[in-house]
């Protein structure tokens, strides 16, 4: 299974020629489309990212380019994302100019402030249309004095349109005499779910043979992981004698030593990926990660494993939360941090430091009721950036179809 690099690491690991008169390398430009995304923020990247997947998706031929700041350059770049774009060029005309003369971006989506004059100004005269999104009043350029004009007017002249999630910056860009029909209220930019499907009939056939046991997920599980799944399941059997537990390994090549793990830990094994049939007296059942569209509607409880050892730094939460499972990780959640954040916040996901405490909460929330309530809150969650996912989507086609049409009257 593929790992995401981080930003530095993907960007060595491409085949990179340094442009003429020096300045950071840069792979190639490839042929087609070309969306350009710009994060200022980590929550922000993540969620350009997968607004790019989205429209890869819907658009094949598409390719999209994501920057940050020089701060963020460690994060990973999430699998489907086509280029890593690298820091920004100094905003300076000579390095601005080899920057867009390069890449020849067909769209610009920036996110948050950090504005950059000479960038922007030179994808308005390259004829470059520029979305503003998730804009806050903080980042908005600040007035020095009162006798200086305003540079947020003249900024946001770059911009086709401007969401922003804060009603202060609204009113802002309005006293700067920002257009009304260019600006709109919107929610904060954050990644939204796009939940795995599985086969209902599938689905019907597996609720039917576990009527009412109760189950938990323990979802892209590492073999590192597995000792300390295993004990906790052992811990919870003493109370919940009927719980099965589901192990979703992140890596196929490793289910034959889950398989030994399970069978040296006294447990009996349905090994789903050879065939076996699961039954009443079926304690643990292995699968792999592709399954996860089954195993989220399955269990009401899901342990984000790849969080627990070290290693690995823990997987999107909000597929299962989107499909009705409520939420258990380990401490190493680093590359999607702002996200288990915001589940716990909500009261949809809850935090635990071993094995101990993981059969601790397995138990407390078997109960239909804690689970449900933590559901409820996890759904609320994916929801909220939604409708603003689905108007960037539409805004962009809109846009990259405009722009197709004028390239082809050329």
């Amino acid at each position: 299974m593929s790992r995401a690099l981080p930003f530095k690491a993907a960007r060595q690991a491409m085949s990179w020629r340094a442009p003429a008169g020096g300045g950071p390398a840069r792979p190639p430009r490839p042929d087609g489309e070309l969306l350009w995304v710009h994060a200022t923020s980590a929550e922000r990247y993540v969620a350009l990212c997968d607004v790019g997947r989205r429209l890869q998706a819907q658009r094949p031929d598409l390719r999209v380019m994501v920057t940050c700041e020089e701060a963020l350059q460690s994060l990973p770049v999430p699998d489907g994302t086509a280029i890593a774009g690298g820091p920004l060029p100094q905003d300076q005309p000579g390095a601005v100019r080899a920057f867009l003369g390069h890449w020849k971006p067909d769209l610009c989506l920036w996110s948050g402030g950090t504005l950059r004059p000479v960038l922007l100004k030179h994808c308005h005269d390259s004829r470059i249309p520029a979305l503003l999104v998730d804009v806050e009043a903080a980042d908005l350029p600040a007035r020095k004095t009162r006798w200086l004009p305003d540079q947020s007017k003249r900024l946001m002249e770059y911009f086709s349109a401007i969401l922003t999630p804060s009603q202060s910056a609204l009113e802002q860009l309005r006293r700067a005499g920002v257009p009304s029909d260019k600006l709109q209220l919107t929610t904060r930019l954050r990644i939204s779910a796009t939940p795995p499907i599985c086969n209902e009939d599938e689905l019907d056939r597996v609720q039917m043979d576990l009527g009412s046991r109760p189950v938990w997920l323990a979802a892209y599980a590492e073999a590192s992981e597995l000792e300390v799944i295993l004990a906790a399941h052992r811990a919870a059997l003493r109370h919940l004698h009927r719980m099965l537990l589901v192990i979703a390994m992140a890596d196929f090549r490793e289910v034959e030593e889950a398989r030994a793990a399970v069978e040296g830990a006294g447990l009996r094994l349905c090994d789903w990926e050879a065939g076996e049939t699961l039954s009443d007296n079926t304690q643990v059942l292995l699968t792999v990660a592709e399954d996860l569209g089954l195993w989220y509607r399955a269990a009401p409880l899901t342990l984000m494993a790849g969080t627990l050892a070290a290693g690995p730094s823990g997987h999107n939460p909000l597929d299962a939360a989107a499909l009705g499972s409520a939420v258990i990780h380990g401490p190493r959640i680093s590359s999607h941090a702002a996200l288990y954040r915001r589940l716990k916040e909500a009261g949809a996901a809850v935090r635990v430091r071993d094995g101990g405490e993981l059969a601790k909460e397995v138990v407390r929330l078997a109960a239909p009721d804690a689970a449900a309530q933590m559901a409820l809150a996890g759904w609320q969650v994916v929801t909220e950036g939604a409708h603003l996912t689905d108007q960037l989507l539409e805004r962009i086609q809109d846009h990259l179809d405009l722009r197709e049409g004028e390239h082809a009257s050329v």
